[in-house]
C-alpha cells in the first residue's frame, strides 16, 4: 500500500515554470514505476510522463516533450515534474500515480495500469 500526496501547483503566466512534487508513503517506493497524469475540465485524464524504478528510463507525452522533466529521489520517496515553458493548454489538475506490478526499467503510460493515485494539484496557466 502506498499513499501519494502532490504539491507545487499554482497559478503561473504562460512561459513560466512550476515544479510539482509527489511524496509517497511506504517502504517500497523504489520498486514502483511512477507517472504523472493531468485532467482538464470536461476532458479525460491523460498521460503526461512516466519514470521507471531507478529513474533510468523516462517517457513523455508528445505534448510535453522537451518542456517537462520527470525525476525521482528514492531516498526521499518523492517524484517530481519540472514544467517549463508552460502554455495555457497545460492548465489541469495534475495527478501522480504508482504502479507496483512492473519489471525494473519499465515505464508505464497506461492510466489503467496504475494502482495508486494522489488527490491532485491544480495548475493554472494564464495567457
Amino acid at each position: 500500500q502506498v499513499q501519494l500526496v502532490e504539491s507545487g501547483g499554482g497559478l503561473v503566466q504562460a512561459g513560466g515554470s512550476l515544479r510539482l512534487s509527489c511524496a509517497a508513503s511506504g517502504r517500497t517506493f523504489s520498486s514502483y514505476a511512477m507517472g504523472w497524469f493531468r485532467q482538464a475540465p470536461g476532458k479525460e485524464r491523460e498521460f503526461v510522463a512516466a519514470i521507471s524504478w531507478s529513474g533510468g528510463s523516462t517517457y513523455y507525452a508528445d505534448s510535453v516533450k522537451g518542456r517537462f522533466t520527470i525525476s525521482r529521489d528514492n531516498a526521499k520517496n518523492t517524484v517530481y515534474l519540472q514544467m517549463n515553458s508552460l502554455k495555457p493548454e497545460d492548465t489541469a489538475v495534475y495527478y501522480c500515480a504508482a504502479d507496483s506490478a512492473v519489471e525494473p526499467g519499465t515505464v508505464v503510460a497506461t492510466r489503467e495500469a496504475y494502482d495508486y493515485w494522489g488527490q491532485g494539484t491544480q495548475v493554472t496557466v494564464s495567457s
